[in-house]
């Protein structure tokens, strides 16, 4: 027969149950290497409160350049109040906000 160990009800910690080996490796994963994590600009307290603000439409789950046509990048009357349209990028990236 197996016999299982008894612990004390006030000993047993969330730590003792579940390993976070595995959840902490996962999540340094996501933010070293993800195209969706970008260190944070720090600069000021303004550029810090812009950057948290900044919203990606491309990389995975998202669009591509290619595929992203005017209707796409134009500013939808939904988006006024929530995006700044001032804040997208220059060039091939324009109205994706970058």
């Amino acid at each position: 027969w197996e016999r299982m160990t008894t612990q004390d009800v006030e000993a047993i910690t969330p730590q003792t149950l579940i390993n976070i080996r595995p959840v902490v490796a996962a999540i340094k994963e996501f933010f070293g290497t993800s195209q969706l994590s970008q260190f944070m600009d720090q600069n000021n307290p303004l550029s810090g409160l812009t950057h948290k603000r900044r919203l990606l439409a491309l990389g995975p789950g998202g669009l591509s350049r290619e595929r992203a046509g005017l209707e796409v990048r134009d500013v939808h009357p939904s988006h006024y109040g929530r995006m700044c349209p001032i804040e997208t990028p220059e060039g091939p990236n324009i109205g994706l906000f970058g």
